[in-house]
């Protein structure tokens, strides 16, 4: 049995087939496997090999991307069966492209990674205002609010986003992350995010580590 987690689905994910890890998931679930070990053994730890295949230089945005949606392709099968088990997520994250910004690969590539270890997205789209995130903070118990800017024009929504949080008596409850291209450490700082990922890898060990 464990031969269809790493064999049908984990490999699956890797080579970005959305078809065989669909299948994959319905044929372990018919086996009677743990929905838990098919998310953590089969979906989790791919993602995760995908995450190091790519800061080695061995995997590309392109190829992150095909196997993100192979493992949600799988997820999409599995998520009513880790609902009836009550496994608790690694945490909750509102992933959203800040006012003004309508770029969204970057920002779904990161949504979708962070799904992949784990994590309960609520993605906000694009051009999401200061007040949208504050909304969803004070509706679905956000963790982490990772924000996207893909526009150097854009970037002030970042720390206009941060300052709304505070003024809403909200910022001790939540992590803030951000990044996108013209993004910097320097300038997360300067905002007063809690974090900065360069790639949407390294939002799921930023993200990790901040909850951790």
């Amino acid at each position: 049995m464990e031969d269809i987690i790493h064999d049908t689905i984990y490999e699956s994910i890797l080579e970005g087939d959305r078809a065989t890890a669909t299948a994959g998931v319905e044929q372990a679930l018919e086996a009677g496997l743990d929905p838990d070990v098919i998310l953590q053994e089969g979906m989790i730890a791919a993602m995760k090999e995908v995450g190091r295949r790519f800061e080695e230089g061995d995997y590309f945005v392109p190829e992150m991307l095909i196997a993100a949606r192979a493992m949600q392709s799988g997820l999409a099968v599995l998520k009513p069966h880790l609902v009836d088990s009550d496994i608790k997520p690694a945490g909750t994250v509102a992933v959203g492209t800040v006012k003004g910004d309508l770029h969204d690969i970057g920002k779904n590539l990161v949504a979708m990674m962070l799904e992949g270890a784990g994590f309960v997205i609520h993605d906000l789209g694009t051009d999401v205002a200061p007040e949208a995130f504050v909304a969803a903070i004070e509706e679905n118990g956000v963790d982490v609010v990772a924000l996207s800017a893909l526009l150097t024009t854009t970037m002030p929504s970042m720390e206009a986003t941060v300052k709304a949080i505070d003024a809403a008596g909200l910022r001790n409850q939540v992590k803030i992350i951000v990044g996108g291209a013209p993004v910097t450490q320097d300038y997360a700082e300067r905002i007063g995010a809690d974090g900065f990922a360069p790639d949407a890898s390294s939002a799921v060990t930023v993200t990790e580590s901040l909850l951790a």
